[in-house]
């Protein structure tokens, strides 16, 4: 693409953005040698300051006669780079007189007043030899929190003859000539500061560059520097992903790291430092103090171990972020920051630790050379640091202790290496390894920490529970909890720790495992929460374990419970016994993810504008020669080299190409995309880019995407509020909100009912007394069962699945003296005295209750008698004031399991239990005479059982049915479905060899089920936010989406995301079409509704073809012998796949008497049949393919009222829409036998319309229903 002549903009990622030279100024050094040369004085300190300052961009306009071109290179009025003026007139590389400090564009986030000090946090100090090179690191902090990072190599020349050699011997090789002559040597310091934390890959350029400063001349450092920041100026960071850059700095190759992924930190530093310095014991204090928001001081006598260990503390928090201030170096001048009040992590040199430790109050001492943690006065006899959770801390122990952290042991079987490089980067790969461990060590002990959070934090209400949770944790961790969510960033607590777990699953596990979520059966939520059979076999009976359910019975603003006495835990982490956690393991040796390296040209001198283009086409060029040798599954790799590409084309001025590169980011990893830096850079474009913009289908819509768009969405606020019981009366909206912010129950319909039961007399509001009360007898009830235990051959009788969810008190029975149990499947007896289990009966097998009353002497006693299907007798329970509830529970029960085999749909099991257990706690919270009739209002399937039935064809064809809204507020239309078949494939897990099922739901939600169990596989993930129309399997690995806000979303279906998408519709995209037959179809077409058709390479998601259909509206299509057959409403069009049209059936030909417009259609090749529907016709037509223009044949669909959707199975025409059953309109599937044609079954299959079929392998067919239902129903295929 020809474009302007490039304008040459700044490296919108680059890696410096300042280098500076700083020492002592000339005058200082007069005083200090005067002082040197008096007896008994050794070392004399002066003040250091900043000497020379080097900006980028570094381009200059070639001033030799070589350059032929005149290109004018921006900023030039403003130099990049200033220095002290010396006494004497000194050569300079560069022509013009050295300009003052404000000649220069200082980054605003980097003072150059404070730099001296941190450079030389020490002090300068005159030496009488040389001292040994040295670094140490900075992070620097603006006002609004960004932090930059700095990189300090100090070196020593000598003070006299400013034009001699210094020979960069170190002290202990200096001749007494040498010394002699230089008298006495001062220290200078490089610093670099960037954006991005490269403190090994810095440290190595600077080292790189010292070899070259110690050999020079004092005239010629400044250039020296000069040319190295230029070099680092031109060096863009890696985007996030596996792609590292390596650069040549001579001797050593750099090596720059990309962070894994977007969200997580680059790190360039050895995290096993701190392991190092200290006992994991001390590990964990030092967390729990960092968790805590304590105010810190980290002291060594080293000061590159005080930012470098400070750091790695920061990354084992990750995702965890450290909000507060952060300065890892004060020097001498600094140390009164820390009497700052608020939290803060600092680091002073190991001389001030005394001086610290009496002056200030309350601090937190970290000495890394001995690796100790104290506090200062006055907490010295008392450290209030509590413990990190017993089983979390020994896993972490036990995991550090089994890592190698030290590389000779590690790499002794290996040769030594002959070369310099190759020692350097079998280094590097050891400590990338190690890194990942260490990360995988330190992720997990969040998760242990905070692994029961999520149980308790409503995502939709954004509200966290936070007394429940504390309940839940035994008492010598509850102090731990209570600091942690006491301080500053209480509110931001829960979602970080939600982060956590989900981290642990994505970057450890790489499961799908629901340990962290809500229990479940058979996949789907329950509500509320029980402990299961299995799990109470597990469940310990130690006192420890008694009392902490003692504590759980407790509720909220009840202070006056006292905590029982347990033992006390071991004050010291030291004492802990790591080998007797026989949960622990060793730290998992987790496989790195492959990474690539790319070699960055070599820069050329001078650096003139030839010289630089000269090195953006030489990276442009082996950028793209890269691009030629990757296949098709390196899609990752491809999208690091389009952003590299578009970085550089981007510098060059080329903004048209640059564009293109980042449009390409889109089709192969758009989580990479940069959209900011793409809306800067069409800013700057002038009116005839816009022009060509416009000209470039792919650019237009990228455009329009990124930057034409209307307003911003507005940022989704993550802020976390504790749950607090209402203080003034609510109404229904009021209370709806209030209930599911506490968990008890997320239905709206429930909650409407529940509502109405405890909104006694014509005021319909609740007050806040009734809903404590009604909050309390809820969680009651929840503690009770959970402090239910069952004796072992009690639990041998029942299903490991099963919950006990009600006990009554202890009652006469037929069966003997005992409580009544009740679980989701049955009734039984737990008698008393010697405890025994004795069936009642299951609900399936219940035909009759009633509540009566039996005689005894001359009282009355309410009683429950139940008939049982299989029994001639019937049991009888004296079940006195409980007797109306126990009844009104039972009906519900039994109801809710006879429509749940009827409709063969478990979730109204779950349903029921439910309304029993809110019918318990409302009995519980009004008790009154009123309380059963207030109850009987909630109940649900009792009532509608009669109303409810299912017809004899549809129960024998209705296999199962399955609710993928499922824990939402209100149930979700299902938009498409898409069934997925399983393959074998040994480098995958079992669970992803599985077929699976595909849901899509409102607002761009997909939640994939299990289609060999029908469980939930992946929770509800988004794909946009518009509606999805349609859902194909390109490849084995790869779900393509077509939506309503005209992009294709790609699925990868091992991670269940998103990376890529194709934007080069500019409509609806209603459908995608693969070959019939194909396992891995080569090509894709889809579809948008103003007619576009487009062809793709699976393998390289190019378009290999497109044209458009004109004057139509493209609702569907077909492909059938090489031609697509398109339904455009009006008609249906044969093209070809280049677009030439060979017939076409237009509906107005066929229906005269009244307007309407083609549905859907299926082909029959075996019988040259077309099968369609029409709007406003109850109604399937059949065209023959040998002649369109004949009348079509009519079967007629009974008592339907609309059509929505048609697919072909077997020899059967499924039609699905909506239509009448008993005189209630319901959601229907017709189907129909293609030789007879004729209506084999019509299936009432939902409660609203059937909005989608699709088949699964013939065997099944699946049919989703509209948002008054939102359920899926699985039909036999007969």
């Amino acid at each position: 693409m020809e474009e302007p002549a490039p304008r040459h903009l700044s490296l919108p990622s680059r890696l410096l953005e300042l280098c500076a030279l700083l020492g002592a100024s000339r005058d200082s050094l007069r005083g200090a040698e005067q002082v040197a040369q008096k007896k008994g004085v050794r070392n004399p300190s002066v003040d250091p300051e900043v000497l020379s300052v080097f900006v980028p961009p570094f381009v200059s306009k070639d001033e030799s006669r070589a350059a032929t071109a005149d290109c004018t290179a921006p900023c030039k009025s403003r130099r990049r780079s200033f220095r002290k003026k010396r006494e004497k007139p000194r050569p300079e590389h560069w022509k013009g007189v050295a300009g003052d400090p404000e000649d220069v564009s200082i980054p605003n986030d980097v003072d150059l007043l404070a730099l001296p000090q941190l450079c030389f946090p020490g002090g300068v100090c005159v030496a009488s030899e040389p001292e040994e090179d040295r670094v140490h690191f900075l992070v620097l902090t603006d006002v609004c929190g960004n932090r930059t990072y700095g990189v300090v190599a100090q070196y020593y020349r000598p003070l006299h003859d400013e034009y001699c050699f210094y020979n960069g011997k170190a002290h202990w090789e200096s001749s007494l000539q040498t010394v002699s002559m230089a008298g006495c040597f001062v220290p200078f310091a490089v610093c670099v500061i960037s954006r991005y934390p490269y403190y090994n890959a810095l440290k190595d350029c600077l080292s790189c560059l010292l070899t070259h400063l110690k050999l020079c001349k004092d005239f010629e450092v400044d250039d020296h520097i000069k040319e190295f920041a230029a070099k680092l100026s031109l060096i863009p960071s890696p985007p996030p992903g596996p792609l590292h850059l390596i650069f040549n700095m001579k001797p050593l190759q750099i090596v720059f790291p990309s962070r894994v992924d977007p969200e997580s930190p680059i790190i360039d530093l050895d995290l096993h430092l701190p392991l190092l310095c200290f006992s994991p014991e001390t590990v964990l204090q030092v967390l729990t103090c960092m968790l805590t928001e304590q105010r810190m001081v980290f002291f060594s006598s080293d000061w590159a171990l005080l930012t470098l260990v400070a750091e790695c503390f920061l990354v084992y928090l990750h995702p965890l972020q450290w909000q507060h201030t952060f300065v890892p170096i004060l020097s001498g001048q600094m140390l009164d920051f820390i009497m700052a009040p608020t939290s803060f992590l600092m680091g002073c040199h190991l001389d001030h630790f005394e001086e610290v430790s009496e002056e200030a109050d309350g601090l937190i001492l970290i000495n890394i050379d001995n690796g100790s943690v104290t506090c200062s006065k006055p907490l010295e006899d008392s450290m209030d640091i509590p413990d990190v959770p017993l089983l979390a801390a020994q896993t972490f122990i036990q995991r550090v202790q089994s890592l190698q952290l030290h590389q000779e042991l590690d790499l002794a079987h290996c040769s030594s290496s002959t070369d310099l490089n190759e020692g350097h980067g079998r280094r590097h790969a050891w400590q990338q390894k190690l890194n990942g461990q260490i990360q995988q060590v330190t992720l997990q002990l969040l998760v242990n920490i905070f692994r029961e959070v999520k149980n308790h934090l409503n995502y939709e209400h954004r509200v966290f529970n936070s007394e429940e949770f504390l309940k839940t944790r035994v008492p010598e961790d509850q102090q731990f909890y209570k600091q942690v969510r006491g301080v500053g960033c209480a509110c931001s607590f829960s979602p970080l720790c939600v982060s956590v777990s989900d981290s642990f699953h994505n970057k450890v596990l790489q499961h799908r495992c629901i340990a962290f979520s809500f229990p479940r059966i058979n996949g789907m939520l329950i509500s509320p929460r029980r402990p299961t059979i299995e799990k109470m076999a597990l469940r310990g009976s130690s006192p420890l374990h008694v009392a902490h359910r003692r504590i759980v019975v407790s509720m909220p603003n009840l202070q006056d419970i006292a905590t029982p006495e347990v033992q006390p835990r071991n004050s010291s982490l030291r004492k802990v016994d790591a080998v007797s956690c026989k949960g622990c393991s060793k730290a998992q040796n987790v496989a790195p993810k492959s990474s690539y390296t790319f070699k960055i040209p070599e820069i050329h001198f001078p650096l003139v504008t030839q010289c630089v283009d000269a090195y953006y086409t030489d990276f442009i060029e082996l950028l793209s020669k890269a691009m030629s040798f990757l296949g098709p599954d390196s899609s990752a790799l491809l999208a690091r080299y389009f952003y590299l590409r578009g970085l550089i084309q981007l510098v060059q001025g080329r903004l048209l190409n640059a564009l293109l590169d980042f449009q390409n980011l889109y089709k192969t990893d758009i989580r990479i995309f940069p959209a900011d830096l793409v809306k800067r850079t069409v800013a700057l474009m002038s009116a005839p880019e816009r022009a060509k913009i416009e000209q470039t289908p792919e650019l237009k819509r990228l455009i329009n995407q990124v930057v034409d768009k209307p307003g911003e969405v507005a940022k989704v606020d993550d802020h976390v509020k504790n749950f607090e019981l209402p203080k003034k009366h609510l109404q229904l909206d009021d209370f709806v909100k209030r209930v599911q912010e506490s968990g008890i129950v997320k239905d709206t319909d429930i909650i409407h009912r529940l509502f109405d039961a405890l909104a006694v007399g014509h005021q319909k509001q609740i007050d806040p007394e009734t809903f404590r009360d009604f909050y309390n007898c809820w969680k009651e009830a929840e503690a009770e069962a959970q402090d239910v235990s069952l004796p072992s051959p009690v639990m041998e009788r029942l299903d490991k699945n099963e919950c006990v969810y009600k006990l009554s008190s202890s009652v006469k029975t037929t069966h003997g003296v005992g409580k009544i149990a009740m679980t989701q499947k049955r009734l039984f007896l737990l008698t008393e005295g010697r405890p025994g289990y004795v069936e009642i009966s299951t609900f399936r097998n219940i035909e009759e209750v009633r509540n009566t009353t039996a005689v005894f002497l001359l009282l009355r006693i309410p009683t429950l008698k139940i008939k049982m299907v299989s029994k001639k007798e019937v049991f009888e329970a004296n079940l006195k004031s409980e007797c109306d509830l126990w009844h009104l529970m039972v009906k519900e029960m039994w109801a809710g399991k006879k429509l749940a085999d009827d409709h063969k749909d478990p979730q109204y099991i779950q349903q029921a239990l439910t309304t029993v257990l809110l019918m318990d706690a409302v009995v519980g919270t009004l008790q009154s005479s009123n309380a059963i009739c207030a109850a009987s209002k909630l109940s649900y399937f009792d009532k509608m059982k009669n109303e409810m039935s299912v017809p004899k064809t549809t129960s024998e064809t209705l296999k199962h049915k399955i609710n993928p809204s499922a824990g939402e507020t209100f149930p979700q239309a299902i938009d498409v479905l898409l069934y997925t078949p399983g393959h074998l494939d040994p480098a995958e897990k079992i669970t992803d060899a599985h077929p699976k099922l595909w849901c899509a739901l409102s607002e761009g939600k997909v939640v994939v089920f299990d289609a060999s169990s029908w469980t939930i596989y992946q929770h509800c993930f988004k794909v946009g936010t518009a509606k999805l129309n349609c859902m194909v399997m390109a490849e084995q690995n790869q779900v393509w989406i077509g939506s309503e806000d005209s992009v294709i979303y790609i699925i990868n279906v091992h991670s269940m995301s998103c990376h890529k998408q194709l934007t080069d519709h500019r409509a609806s995209v209603v459908d995608l079409i693969v070959q019939g037959g194909e396992k891995a179809p080569s090509e894709v077409y889809s579809c948008s509704r103003d007619g576009m058709v487009l062809a793709w390479n699976v393998s390289t998601l190019r378009v290999t073809s497109r044209f458009q259909l004109p004057g139509c509206t493209l609702m569907s299509a077909r492909l059938h012998q090489g031609c697509l057959w398109c339904c455009t409403g009006n008609s249906i069009v044969v093209v070809t796949t280049n677009g030439c049209l060979r017939q076409e059936l237009k509906i107005e030909e066929s229906f005269c008497e009244m307007s309407t417009s083609f549905l859907g259609f299926q082909l029959i090749p075996e019988q040259e049949q077309l099968w369609a529907a029409c709007a406003a016709y109850s109604k399937v037509y059949i065209w023959s393919l040998q002649d369109l223009a004949q009348a079509p044949q009519r079967i007629p669909l009974q008592d339907c009222t609309e059509v929505s959707c048609m697919i072909r199975v077997k020899r059967q025409i499924w039609v699905g829409g909506r239509g009448l059953s008993q005189g209630q309109p319901k959601g229907k599937v017709y189907v129909i036998d293609t030789e007879t044609k004729t209506v084999d079954k019509e299936l009432v299959a939902h409660a609203d319309a059937v909005t989608t079929l699709c088949s699964a392998e013939d065997r099944y067919v699946l049919s989703g229903s509209g948002r008054e239902e939102g359920k899926v129903a699985i039909w036999k295929v007969e």
